[in-house]
């Protein structure tokens, strides 16, 4: 009896405990969504919720079930699936426990809540890795058989978490946060078509675009990339959460205009994948022993009281021949953020909505200061006049950039909805968005070759017109690089392509979209077009960071059949190796967005401040206190500014004859171009110093000493000074 109980607890808690909640200190696990593996015949379940603690090695559970059949004898098979690993894989007769009392099993409604501590042993055979990995891929499955005929009664199916995942809220916000702040230092800088930081800001928003659009593919992602690649969903313009009034509307409208899909719902999608793929990693839907019964089972019609007793139950029925069940690629993902499929372009469109309002927003409230500057006159009229005529093509570059980003979204969710044939009205707004977009990003382009046949590249950066409305797409390349932008956006539309319409074979859309990274990579190394080398560098280090990821995937691929957890790591490594490429490309941002003009600028005004304060009185002597060499260069001579006023010729006298030497005699010397300034930084006399009271001598000007200092022949009319006693002696001759 203690023994089957004992084994009755294990049961328990090996197909809860494998289940989550987000309290990671603590260690605990739980059930993240609950399913029928089989259509349910005898057992119905409204509500299997189950969380293990590992701090305390406790089971808590809230169950409410009720069983429709009356005199029925079951066993339980119970499956454990653990990143494919089956660790737990067990039959128990429930006729031999708790003296029959499930046997035949009750034919009443049981709901109860308890908490229950279980043995040590039980805590042992739980691996550490379990509580500490982010996206737990695990399951556990129980499996009720009739014990005369063998047929499957019940099938219930428990995803299983830890409460980690790579998908946070503050990802989210973080990004979006340096996104906006970026796009508001880029509007100021936008004034000059050659400013860096816009054409950074597109960079950042492809690159969050790239790994979204990466986990939109038809492969067997592992969950963790999944929920990775969800914080980038916005970069899509995929905004929802659980209770959403947009999906609400999105589904009235589709019910009625045509659209017979599946709507969106609050609970969680992960109960709808594929059980092929991730989490569940499963080859069949049943345990040992009920294979051919939950075959048979799937397609047995049920009767209609009981399929609508589960309509009106949170347990949803899936098999492997359920038409609710989520392939890879865009319905796992838009479905995990609360988006159903059908759903999707619509919610990319009325985003799309949003941001045009709040563009026009803005361009009206920048029309509106440049009146009340006219109105009021603040500044020139003439800079006034100049800001009114470049506004219209400030406004035309940014709608540009802003179609540009919305191109992606729009072409591929607009050829995804075609693939639908769902709703008509739908199919019509993505018709009406993909001309519109086309258009806001092909007349540009159209606009500028033809600019550019007529005349020459190097129209395009003298043309004020070209030079201030189409800067996104050619500014940052060469002028005879010009077209490189062509390539770029004939890459984009491709991939659109070949998400929405080769969804069927993961293969062919990794390989076509490897082909297409290693192509844009090879005409950056070769083509270099952009107007400095560090761009040159930056982009290639983008590109080749998208062919590694993109060849990366290749192991995802369904057909291959790699084993589940070389996959997880390969999806921990493409989150790494994209964060590192966020962090790079954000450092980037940085640099180009004035930062380090206002550091040099600093470094130039603590050098100028401590040149002052060096020319101060006293400061030769705190020098030489602190053992500081001076040398002879200054930063006021870095910058060509005189160092001193004073004559180059100021020599002193001969203490015998009492005045200056001549420098035509042969005797005289000529005083060295460097001795001369190092002799003005370090003194700071004004003209000669007289021997005496009635000595007087010219000052010799600035052109004198320029020409001494170039070998020049001396001035010939500089007077010679003479003494009070010469003087005397002439007077005395005289008399």
């Amino acid at each position: 009896m203690s023994s089957s109980l004992a084994r009755l607890r294990a049961f328990a808690l090996t197909f809860l405990s494998l289940a989550m909640l987000s309290h990671a200190l603590e260690g605990s696990l739980f059930t993240s969504s609950v399913t029928y593996c089989a259509p349910p015949e005898t057992l119905l379940i409204q509500q299997f919720d189950v969380q293990y603690f590992a701090a305390n090695n406790s089971v808590s559970f809230n169950i409410s079930a009720e069983s429709v059949d009356s005199n029925v004898n079951v066993s339980a098979s119970m499956l454990v699936n653990v990143f494919g690993i089956e660790p737990v894989n067990i039959t128990i007769d429930l006729c031999g426990i708790l003296n029959g009392a499930l046997c035949p099993l009750p034919q009443y409604n049981f709901t109860g809540s308890d908490s229950i501590t279980l043995p040590d042993s039980i805590q042992s055979s739980i691996p550490s890795i379990a509580f500490k990995v982010p996206d737990l891929e695990g399951y556990a499955q129980l499996t009720l058989t009739e014990a005369s005929t063998g047929d499957v009664k019940a099938c219930v199916q428990a995803t299983l978490s830890n409460g980690l995942s790579t998908h946070q809220r503050a990802v989210e916000w973080t990004t979006g946060s340096i996104t906006l702040v970026t796009l508001l230092v880029a509007l100021w800088q936008s004034h000059s078509p050659t400013a860096i930081l816009p054409a950074r800001l597109l960079d950042l928003i492809f690159l969050f675009q790239t790994i979204a659009v990466s986990a939109l593919l038809n492969l067997n992602y592992p969950v963790t990339f999944i929920s990775y690649a969800l914080n980038f969903a916005w970069s899509l313009a995929l905004f929802s959460s659980g209770d959403d009034s947009m999906q609400r509307a999105i589904n009235n409208m589709r019910a009625l205009t045509g659209g017979g899909l599946a709507n969106s719902t609050s609970s969680s999608a992960v109960a709808f994948v594929n059980r092929k793929l991730s989490p569940f990693n499963s080859e069949s839907t049943s345990s040992s022993g009920g294979i051919s019964s939950l075959s048979s089972l799937a397609k047995r019609a049920m009767d209609s009281t009981l399929i609508n007793g589960l309509q009106q139950r949170d347990v949803a029925v899936v098999t492997s021949e359920s038409d609710n069940v989520l392939s890879a690629g865009i319905p796992i993902y838009v479905s995990t953020i609360n988006i159903a499929t059908a759903n999707a372009f619509m919610t990319v469109f009325l985003c799309t909505l949003i941001l045009i309002a709040i563009a026009l927003f803005v361009f009206a409230a920048g029309w509106a200061v440049l009146f009340m500057i006219e109105k009021y006159g603040v500044g020139r009229e003439e800079q006034q006049v100049r800001m009114r005529r470049a506004y219209p093509s400030w406004i035309r570059a940014w709608t540009l950039r802003l179609s540009l980003i919305m191109f992606l979204p729009i072409v591929l969710f607009a050829f995804y909805q075609w693939t639908l044939n769902d709703s008509w009205l739908s199919i019509l707004f993505s018709v009406i968005a993909f001309l519109g977009i086309m258009t806001a990003v092909c007349y540009p382009c159209v606009v500028i070759i033809r600019s550019v046949r007529r005349s020459e590249p190097s129209v395009l950066y003298t043309d004020p017109h070209l030079r201030r409305s189409y800067p996104p797409l050619y500014a940052q390349y060469l002028p005879n690089r010009y077209h490189f932008f062509v390539f770029l956006v004939v890459a984009t539309f491709f991939k659109a392509i070949i998400v929405s319409f080769i969804s069927s074979s993961g293969m062919a859309q990794v390989i076509l979209f490897l082909i297409l990274e290693i192509a844009m990579v090879l005409r950056l190394v070769l083509l270099r077009p952009h107007k400095t080398r560090g761009a040159d560098i930056f982009s290639s280090f983008l590109g080749i960071i998208r062919v590694v990821c993109t060849g990366l995937m290749i192991a995802f691929v369904q057909s291959i059949g790699v084993k589940p957890i070389p996959r997880y790591a390969i999806g921990l490594v493409l989150a790494v190796v994209y964060s590192i490429t966020i962090l790079v490309v954000i450092f980037n941002l940085v640099l180009h967005s004035g930062v380090q003009r206002l550091w040099k600028r600093r470094q130039v005004t603590s050098s100028s401040s401590s040149s002052t304060k060096s020319s101060l009185p006293g400061s030769s002597n705190l020098m030489l206190e602190k053992d500081v060499t001076s040398s002879d260069y200054s930063p006021s001579h870095s910058f060509g500014r005189p160092t001193n006023p004073t004559p180059e010729r100021n020599v002193e006298l001969d203490p015998e004859i009492n005045q200056p030497y001549n420098p035509s005699s042969p005797t005289a010397t000529i005083t060295d171009y460097t001795s001369t300034r190092q002799r003005d930084s370090e003194s700071t006399n004004f003209g000669s110093v007289l021997p005496r009271r009635w000595s007087f001598t010219p000052l010799h000007t600035p052109t004198d000493s320029s020409a001494l200092d170039h070998n020049s022949p001396p001035f010939e009319s500089t007077l010679s000074r003479t003494s009070e006693e010469q003087l005397e002696k002439e007077m005395h001759s005289h008399t």
